[in-house]
């Protein structure tokens, strides 16, 4: 299902950062899938120690929980004051509005650098230089996220054709690292290979289309072209009805 094309791609907002969810920063919080534990602590175990942590572009903080079950502290920040708002209060975890470019942390005080799903958003070389910074020797720095879902043969071919094909120009050019894995970027350090995984969900469609709706590509997407895509889903889907739906991982890490 992955798209083949570059189309020309829509002009990112104007500002300091590309501000694509704090508009649905709510949906966002109650759609956004997990990751597995497993990959978190596979992370937290090449790290040089579990004193703190840095979940940079942290959204509502799904990766910065996870996080939390294996260091001391997390600091997770994310540009967007409403997704840093929707985020749910740990007591391990210091939320903060903060660019991924420009951390309050002080220097050579981090373990591990986290980007789960936000490294396409960011100025990479500043951020990368920001990450040297806080790290301590041998620290780790991780980018982590997910493309897109797989269901079943018809599922797929349905989200292929009325979802994936036609979302095609909506997507912000950053989106594309994503889709490619990360592999077409370059990525500082020495790089450490993470063990392949995937996201396990059973979700009904209704959760699946709530995820579908949680994209940065939909909002800019005629609202009637939505609705026709997820009424044929409808029609091979019944309401209700958990699938087991997987999304592949995508994950580099570096010792820096």
């Amino acid at each position: 299902m992955l798209p083949k094309t570059r189309p020309t791609t829509r002009p990112e907002p104007a500002g300091s950062f590309p501000d694509l969810f704090s508009g649905h920063a709510a949906l966002y919080a109650r759609s956004r899938p997990a990751y597995p534990d497993s990959l978190m602590a596979e992370i937290a175990a090449l790290a040089p120690g579990t004193e703190l942590a840095w979940d940079a572009g942290t959204g509502n903080g799904q990766a910065a929980r996870l996080l939390a079950d294996h260091f001391q502290r997390v600091h997770a920040t994310d540009a967007s004051a409403a997704q840093i708002d929707e985020a749910e209060p740990h007591p391990r975890i210091d939320f903060a509005a903060e660019s991924a470019e420009r951390c309050s942390l002080p220097g050579a005080s981090c373990d591990l650098v986290l980007a789960a799903q936000a490294l396409h958003w960011f100025d990479r070389d500043a951020f990368y230089a920001e990450a040297r910074r806080i790290l301590r020797s041998g620290g780790l720095l991780a980018a982590i996220g997910y493309g897109w879902f797989f269901v079943d043969p018809l599922i797929d071919e349905i989200v292929g054709r009325t979802l994936l094909k036609p979302l095609e120009p909506m997507w912000a050019s950053g989106n594309w690292l994503l889709i490619d894995g990360y592999r077409t970027i370059d990525f500082p350090g020495d790089e450490v290979r993470l063990t392949p995984c995937a996201v396990h969900l059973a979700w009904s469609r209704e959760q699946l289309e709530a995820y579908v709706g949680s994209w940065s590509a939909v909002q800019r997407w005629e609202p009637g072209h939505l609705a026709a895509a997820f009424a044929e889903l409808a029609a091979a889907w019944p309401d209700g009805q958990p699938r087991h739906v997987f999304m592949p991982v995508i994950a580099r890490a570096a010792r820096l």
